[in-house]
Order: C-alpha cells, then sequence, then structure tokens
C-alpha cells in the first residue's frame, strides 16, 4: 500500500515537473524573450533618442559659431538660434519621445505576457476602450492643450524670456509647459493661458525689430543740413560699443516724411536686436535734441491757440 501511495506521488510529481518544463520551453520561454526584448527595444530607442538630442544641439552650437557678421551674432544670441534656446526645447522634445516610447513598449508587452498566460484580453480591452471614449470625451480640452503645447514646442513658436502677445495678454514669458503657458504683463500682472486657447501668437522677440524717429524742424531750415546733422549722429550712435550689441546696422536716414503746419519731418529707420526698439529711439531722440540744438537748427514754432502758426 504504501509504496503504490509513493510511485503515485512520484508519477502526480513527474507529471507536475514534465508539464513545468514544457510550459518553461513554450510560453514561459516566450514571455521571458518578450520582457528581454522590450527592454532591449526601450534601451536603443532611448539611446537613439539621446544621439539626436546631443546631434541636434551640437549642429546648432556649430552653426552659432560659424554666424559672420554683427548683425547675425546679435541675433543668434538674443533670438532662437541661440544654443541655449535650441538645448532647451531638445532636452524638451527628448523627454516627451523617451516617454511615450516608454509607455508604448511597456503596454504592448504587459498586453502579449497577459495573452501568453492566457488571461482574457477582450473584456480588458472593451472595457479600456469603453474608458478611453468617457475620458476623451471629458479630457477634450486636456488633450487639446497637450497636443498644442508639443506643437509649439516643435516649431519653436516662443520660449521663456520672449515677449509675446496671446491676443488676450501681453507679456514677457515666465514658463512654457505642455498645459499652460505662464506670462507676466506689464502691470506686474500673471497669467496663466492654456495652450489650446491660443489662437494666434505675435512673438516680438524672434529676428529683429525695428525702431522709427520721427524729428520735425522748421520749414524755413536747410533741409540739406539738418538730414546732414542727423546722419553724423546716427553715425557716432553706430561707432558707439555701447548700442553695437543692440543695432543690427547703422540706422538709416530716409529723409522727408511730411510737409505739414510748418514743419517739415524726417525719418530715422534703425533694425535693433529684439524688444531694443524702444531704447534705440529714446537714444536717438536725445541724441538728435542735443545735435539739432548746437547745431542751431530749430524746432517748427507751436501755433497760439485758436490760431495759426506764426510766420518766420
Amino acid at each position: 500500500m504504501m509504496s503504490a501511495m509513493l510511485s503515485l506521488d512520484l508519477s502526480d510529481a513527474t507529471t507536475t515537473a514534465d508539464g513545468f518544463v514544457g510550459w518553461l520551453t513554450s510560453d514561459g520561454l516566450r514571455i521571458v524573450v518578450t520582457i528581454i526584448g522590450a527592454v532591449a527595444l526601450r534601451w536603443l530607442l532611448h539611446r537613439s533618442i539621446d544621439r539626436v538630442v546631443r546631434g541636434t544641439v551640437e549642429r546648432a552650437d556649430e552653426r552659432d559659431r560659424r554666424t559672420p557678421g554683427r548683425a547675425a551674432r546679435v541675433l543668434s544670441a538674443s533670438t532662437g538660434s541661440a544654443s541655449e534656446r535650441h538645448r532647451q526645447r531638445a532636452a524638451t522634445m527628448g523627454a516627451i519621445l523617451r516617454s511615450t516610447s516608454t509607455f508604448a513598449i511597456s503596454a504592448m508587452a504587459i498586453l502579449t505576457v497577459m495573452g501568453l498566460l492566457g488571461l482574457p484580453l477582450g473584456p480588458l480591452l472593451a472595457s479600456a476602450g469603453v474608458g478611453g471614449v468617457a475620458l476623451g470625451f471629458g479630457a477634450q480640452s486636456l488633450v487639446k492643450d497637450f497636443l498644442s503645447g508639443i506643437f509649439m514646442i516643435v516649431e519653436d513658436q516662443y520660449g521663456v524670456g520672449d515677449v509675446i502677445d496671446t491676443g488676450e495678454a501681453i507679456g514677457t514669458v515666465e514658463d512654457v509647459t505642455l498645459r499652460v503657458t505662464r506670462l507676466r504683463d506689464g502691470n506686474g500682472v500673471v497669467w496663466y493661458i492654456r495652450n489650446g486657447e491660443i489662437v494666434r501668437i505675435g512673438n516680438r522677440s524672434q529676428g529683429w525689430s525695428t525702431a522709427v524717429v520721427d524729428t520735425a524742424v522748421a520749414y524755413d531750415e536747410d533741409i540739406d543740413r539738418a538730414i546732414a546733422v542727423m546722419r553724423e549722429v546716427v553715425h557716432q550712435m553706430d561707432q558707439d560699443p555701447t548700442w553695437q550689441g543692440r543695432l543690427l546696422e547703422e540706422p538709416t536716414v530716409v529723409g522727408v516724411e511730411s510737409i505739414a503746419a510748418g514743419a517739415v519731418t524726417v525719418r530715422i529707420i534703425a533694425k535693433c536686436a529684439p524688444n531694443e526698439n524702444f531704447p534705440v529711439q529714446r537714444e536717438i531722440r536725445e541724441r538728435l535734441k542735443v545735435a539739432l540744438d548746437r547745431s542751431g537748427i530749430r524746432a517748427p514754432q507751436l501755433a497760439p491757440y485758436g490760431g495759426a502758426a506764426p510766420r518766420a
């Protein structure tokens, strides 16, 4: 009796061991291979993404080092072409791609392992589909904000430190995330704007800005002499090291803009670095005032209230 029971136990153990070995060599091996393959694929993708990010930053640095001319160097340092701006954008996109690839690979690996274990995937996928539809309806604005944030970062529409016009508020960008953009306006008010609600963007910090200065002189003044004085003023300002980092080129005295009410208005146009047009305008006006007074060139006389301007 004892020998029969012992042989039965050994037979069951042998059958169990054979079944476990068979499972290991079939589904178990597939599960192990799936997990190892998922880990290896994730590592390869992350390595490739990091290599692309480094290559993008290195190319941007090399392009900035080769940028010729004063105007190009000033723009390179103050606009979206600066190496730090490229580095931030590339790092952000690298983080997004790494997170997305990890989520996708993990989801596929988990579903594959569940299928090999014989778990019913039909009800799970059906529930996930229903939940996804409900979540999609409830989180449409959130998905819209995230997608808009991704495109804003990829296209480099604006970044931290840029002065932008969103239609609702104008201010300096303090933070950019995938969901919201935070900016501070001229009154110090902080605005939180959802990326999906931004229909248009006016970026005042990309490319270059233009300073326009209109100066009126008396009608009977020698206009050629006045223009000569103005050209000397802008030339001296362009040679000033203090303003060479703000002016992309020497300001241009384009000539007479208008003649009205006993005044001749002469226009000066200066191509400046982004957001430097207002300081440049103020400096040009101050220098013109001093130079015109020194040269004896008079401004137009103001007409008395309710009367015409006096004749010279």
